[in-house]
């Protein structure tokens, strides 16, 4: 599963990386980015990016998915869709269909007991690059909100934690927001083991695990 993130990377240079996609000519963010956050949990705003080739739109989205037929903000928030039934529950499956979008991040928190209880660890993929977690929007309760795609763990990482968010490789990105259900169904597997190989892991400081601490040295080694 992933219930925290880490997105620094914002303004001009956030734009750069959305602009790099494949197939991407032009960016439009509306509302601006968001700013510079080392601890980014369920409910918040994340930034969503989707795709109508050549053209991207980033958008602040609730974390939490609100489908169209939610009647208020009740119940435990819907930050993480599994992908063996993504494609089947009540809860996601309209927004599987025709809305899958991108929660481009710098980084991850993960949560591991290694027998002397538990501690957090960051997953990133250095400097200078961006992660795109594979992500579902609606626009229940007319807000838009997103959840992050997971699928079992795998390769360097499934000593971790037996959940992993769908990271998309940039040549997946298009199948995944452009291509059909049914194309974007083939990718429901676990991130490829050449992908994670290439992801860096350290411990950090368990102040990661209140909310309210949110600063840069969060994700320095601890």
């Amino acid at each position: 599963m992933c219930g925290r993130f880490v997105l620094y990377t914002t303004d001009e240079s956030l734009l750069a990386h959305v602009g790099a996609l494949p197939g991407v000519t032009e960016v439009h963010a509306p509302e601006g980015t968001p700013g510079p956050r080392y601890n980014i949990a369920p409910t918040q705003m994340v930034p969503v990016v989707r795709l109508a080739l050549p053209e991207a739109r980033l958008d602040p989205a609730r974390w939490g998915l609100l489908p169209h037929w939610k009647k208020d903000e009740t119940g435990p928030p819907l930050f993480n869709a599994r992908g063996e039934t993504v494609a089947t529950k009540p809860s996601f499956r309209d927004a599987f269909r025709r809305q899958r979008g991108l929660i481009p991040m710098d980084g991850y928190y993960e949560w591991h007991d290694d027998g002397s209880g538990k501690r957090p660890y960051f997953v990133s993929p250095g400097e200078g690059r961006i992660m795109w977690a594979a992500a579902l929007w609606a626009t229940g309760l007319d807000r838009l909100s997103a959840t992050m795609v997971t699928t079992d763990s795998a390769g360097p990482l499934a000593w971790l934690h037996d959940r992993l968010p769908r990271f998309l490789t940039e040549e997946e990105v298009e199948q995944w927001t452009m291509g059909t259900a049914e194309q974007a169904a083939e990718l429901l597997h676990p991130t490829p083991v050449d992908y994670l190989e290439q992801l860096g892991i350290r411990p950090v400081d368990k102040a990661v695990g209140n909310t309210r601490n949110d600063y840069p040295e969060l994700i320095a080694e601890n």
